[in-house]
This record gives structure tokens, C-alpha cells and sequence, in this order.
């Protein structure tokens, strides 16, 4: 039986798997409390964790996880793409995009890279109504989410893919992932596009630096638009608000964050994954 105040319905003990999510910064993560409300919910014997790794220590904690025989590990910034070569295999999306999101065990001691961003992305955007074919698209960053969102409006269909970074050449390599729909932007496309991505940290919680920062001007943004921003914490992002302001349609990054965890945990356990319960779970770590 559990403590009084435990806050998982079991104790974890010798044959429980092990899953976590590693990052830098990753303390705020909410994938800790979508993912155990989700093993409580389906009286699954696992526990997740959150765990920090520096950019040097990428590989021995992929080594770690063979050796302790994880049942899955969720990756964020800035490991994505480091990931790629520390796998046996991956799938057809995190080969195209150049990231991992999600490792997978295959069995003696052989792992597999997955992306489930790019599946998680396109369910998020139905969640909201929209549907990206057709229609003028957006990009800001070129990290792993932002390539992944790149292929995935290309992947359904979107009549352009602008992507909008600091570095060109960066730029050119997400472009490139939507082929001939794709191409590297000016900040006065912002106004031309019907939805707007951003995939960049800026606004991420504990992530440092300017807290207020925006990854593009807000006074381009205009209503009939709809704006996402990846950062799932806060769920408010400074430019969440000022596109508010503006009069488009905003939606926070709590949608992709659930829907790619779910993939992730079918992946997993081979479970059907309760959105309903990730959802609540993590909005209340949000206090929302």
C-alpha cells in the first residue's frame, strides 16, 4: 500500500520499469505527471522520472539507459539530435527530421529513435480546427521541434512552409525538409501566413535569459491567424499574450506536449494511452 501522501497508487519495488525524460533545462518538465497519471490510470507497474543531462553527457546517458534496462526515455532540448547517433535504428520521421524524441527498447540491449513530435504536432492542430493543406505556414526556430513541425505541414499538405531562424544556413536545412513548399523567411512574412509556429525556447520556464523575449515581432501578427508556441510552461507565453492582443487565435504548447506523449507511451507500453488523464495531469502541474 502506498504512504499516506504518495502521490502514485503503488509503491514502486524490484520489477517496476523505469522511463524518463532528459533535458537541459528539464526541472519544469510536465511529462513526469502526464506519464505517471497515465501508469496509475491503466495500473501499469512503471515510474517516470525527469533527469538532467549536460550536451557532454548525451551518450553515457543513453549507455545508461541500456544498462539499466529503461523502458523508455522522452527526450528534449537540447538532445534531440544527439540522440540520433546514439540509437540502433530509427524510424522513417526522426530520420527525415534529424531528431529524436522518443527511444524505444527493442530487446538485448538494442534501442530504436523515434519522433513522435511530428504525429503529435498534426493531432494538436486538429485538436484547434485547423488543417494546414492549402494554406501559407510559418516556422520560427530550427531545432529539433522545428524541423519536426516543418515535416509534418509538408507531410499534410500546407501551400507553403516559411521558416524564420537566426542562422540561415540553419534555416535553409528546415526549409529543405518541406522541399519545394519550403523556403527561408523575412520577418514580413509573419503577416502573410495563416498559422504561425514557435519552435524556439524562447518564453520556456527556468530555461534563463529574458524572460519577456519574443522570437518575432507581435505587431505583424493580425487577427484570423493562428499562432502556437511550443513551450508548453507557462501556459501563457509572453507571445501567446501579445498575439492575443492582436486579435489571431493562440494556442499554448500543452496540445503537442500530450499527443506526442501518448505516442510515446503506446510506443512503450503498447497500451492505449489515456489522453484524457494526461491532459488534466498536466495542466494541474501547470496550476491551471
Amino acid at each position: 500500500m502506498p504512504v499516506q501522501g504518495s502521490l502514485l497508487r503503488h509503491e514502486p519495488g524490484g520489477a517496476t520499469r523505469l522511463a524518463a525524460v532528459i533535458g537541459s533545462p528539464v526541472r519544469h518538465s510536465l511529462s513526469p505527471a502526464m506519464h505517471n497519471a497515465a501508469f496509475d490510470e491503466l495500473e501499469l507497474d512503471w515510474v517516470y522520472v525527469a533527469l538532467e543531462v549536460a550536451p557532454s553527457e548525451v551518450a553515457a546517458a543513453i549507455a545508461g539507459m541500456r544498462a539499466f534496462g529503461f523502458g523508455g526515455l522522452s527526450v528534449t532540448i537540447p538532445h534531440k539530435a544527439a540522440v540520433l547517433g546514439e540509437v540502433d535504428e530509427t524510424s522513417e520521421a526522426s530520420a527525415a527530421v534529424g531528431a529524436v524524441n522518443t527511444v524505444v527498447p527493442l530487446g538485448d540491449g538494442r534501442l530504436r529513435g523515434e519522433n513522435t513530435d511530428v504525429g503529435g504536432f498534426l493531432a494538436s492542430l486538429s485538436d484547434e480546427g485547423f488543417d494546414p493543406a492549402g494554406r501559407p505556414c510559418l516556422v520560427v526556430g530550427a531545432g529539433g521541434a522545428a524541423r519536426a513541425v516543418v515535416h509534418a505541414l509538408a507531410g499534410a499538405g500546407a501551400a507553403d512552409v516559411v521558416v524564420l531562424n537566426r542562422s540561415p544556413r540553419r534555416a535553409e536545412e528546415a526549409a529543405a525538409l518541406a522541399g519545394p513548399r519550403g523556403r527561408v523567411g523575412v520577418p514580413a512574412d509573419v503577416a502573410k501566413v495563416d498559422l504561425v509556429v514557435n519552435a524556439t525556447p524562447l518564453g520556456l520556464a527556468g530555461a534563463g535569459g529574458d524572460a519577456g523575449a519574443l522570437p518575432l515581432d507581435p505587431a505583424a501578427l493580425r487577427p484570423g491567424q493562428l499562432v502556437v508556441d511550443l513551450v508548453p510552461n507557462p501556459a501563457v507565453t509572453p507571445l501567446l499574450r501579445a498575439a492575443g492582443a492582436s486579435g489571431a487565435r493562440v494556442a499554448g504548447g500543452l496540445g503537442m506536449l500530450v499527443h506526442q506523449g501518448a505516442l510515446a507511451f503506446e510506443l512503450w507500453t503498447g497500451r492505449s494511452a489515456p489522453l484524457a488523464v494526461m491532459r488534466r495531469a498536466a495542466l494541474h502541474a501547470l496550476g491551471a
